[in-house]
């Protein structure tokens, strides 16, 4: 049967939302964790949380707009359970708002995180995955790159890069790489209307308290892709709320 057990996986974006939700559910089957994100004590909690019920998870501060941060992350991985056999880029940043607001920093940020901090997941990852000859990326997407809607077309265009990415990777890759891009509707997440224009946020807060799903509908998506016997490769999953048009 197909299994993540003792499979070494590193997560992005880790202390909360889909991140957290994957990495306890992958802990629960037996995966050995190397865990991402910015906040800290965040990310304490949730690798003790893990390891108080006998998983095995290890912690590491990224940025993931810093290349030497994944590559810390990478390297931890190595250096703790000797390989790295899949890397989940989920950090993600909704900033989101009506072009006439001009909120350039945010555009900045939402660039930065899903493309930039994209790409050097890939240059962290993809030399170990090359050495191995085998590894597995699981990019985190969203609907919005298929169907845009006001005010999200800067975090949509960022989101369509990833898919864009994903796609040159993946045929770029050979056997022995897995390329998959998880493509979430509306999640209850934290992040849903973070640092979004006022109005935005509202409107994006409304429509998540009323139809959107739990982030372990997200995390059992990663997990599928993730246990795939080996050849196997799932290239896209989309999971979204049923009440989500």
């Amino acid at each position: 049967m197909p299994t993540v057990q003792d499979k070494v996986i590193a997560i992005t974006g880790a202390s909360s939302g889909i991140g957290e939700a994957t990495a306890l559910l992958l802990a629960g089957r037996g995966a050995r964790l190397v865990l991402g994100a910015r906040r800290e004590d965040r990310l304490n909690a949730v690798v003790d949380g893990i390891t108080a019920h006998g998983g095995t998870a290890a912690g590491v501060v990224v940025d993931v707009t810093r290349r030497e941060d994944l590559r810390r992350l990478t390297d931890t991985a190595l250096e703790r359970y000797g390989r790295l056999d899949v890397l989940v880029s989920n950090a993600g940043t909704m900033a989101v708002s009506p072009f006439d607001e001009l909120r350039q920093d945010d555009w900045d940020a939402m660039v930065a995180t899903h493309v930039t901090g994209l790409l050097n997941g890939i240059g962290a990852a993809l030399p170990v995955f090359r050495r191995q000859g085998t590894g597995h990326f699981v990019n985190v997407s969203s609907t919005a790159a298929r169907v845009i809607k006001s005010p999200q077309a800067v975090y949509a265009a960022t989101k369509a890069a990833v898919h864009v990415l994903s796609e040159g990777l993946r045929q770029e890759s050979g056997p022995g790489l897995r390329v998959t891009v998880v493509s979430p509707g509306f999640t209850h997440t934290e992040g849903v209307g973070k640092g979004a224009s006022p109005e935005a946020a509202a409107a994006m807060t409304k429509t998540r308290d009323e139809i959107a799903m739990p982030p372990s509908a997200v995390a059992s998506a990663i997990g599928y892709a993730i246990e795939q016997p080996a050849g196997v490769d799932v290239g896209e999953i989309v999971v979204r709320p049923t009440a989500q048009a």
